[in-house]
């Protein structure tokens, strides 16, 4: 049996503020909070609201865990909780670029996330009962998921 998909759209998130909590107990932590973005796709269009945030975390064996909470408003006013835990890692010259604001082509390393939908509005009631996955890239201002639909 072999993984099928359907494209859901593409999340675009705006980084706003980062704060530092630098080394703490889980390892070395940065919450970026989003300014705002976007999510379009055939089914579905919409921007992020403000106010969401990356609680990120760069674990002991290099690699990132994003750990996002977001909302997004479609152009028809439902409004959809976004979740999503995920992965970031390459080759450390690589992940040193990204981290001084360089734009490096996704292929060079690898970002991943398993997104979540949470929604009371009818029309995206679909969302609420689907797995998702994320291919990512990081761009100076913003971090861009082509989302997919596990079918």
């Amino acid at each position: 049996m072999s993984l099928q998909s359907e494209f859901l759209g593409t999340l675009r998130i705006e980084v706003g503020d980062s704060h530092f909590l630098n080394d703490t107990p889980a390892g070395w932590r940065r919450v970026d909070v989003f300014r705002g973005g976007t999510f379009v796709g055939p089914r579905i269009n919409g921007r992020i609201l403000s106010g969401g945030s990356d609680n990120l975390l760069r674990r002991a064996d290099g690699a990132l865990q994003p750990d996002v909470r977001l909302t997004v408003k479609t152009d028809d006013d439902a409004v959809i909780l976004i979740t999503y835990r995920g992965i970031r890692h390459g080759p450390p010259e690589v992940m040193a670029r990204i981290a001084a604001g360089e734009m490096v082509s996704g292929d060079q390393y690898y970002l991943r996330s398993a997104p979540f939908f949470e929604t009371g509005v009818a029309k995206y009631d679909w969302l609420n009962r689907i797995l998702a996955i994320g291919v990512g890239r990081r761009e100076p201002d913003a971090a861009v998921y082509e989302i997919y639909k596990i079918l």
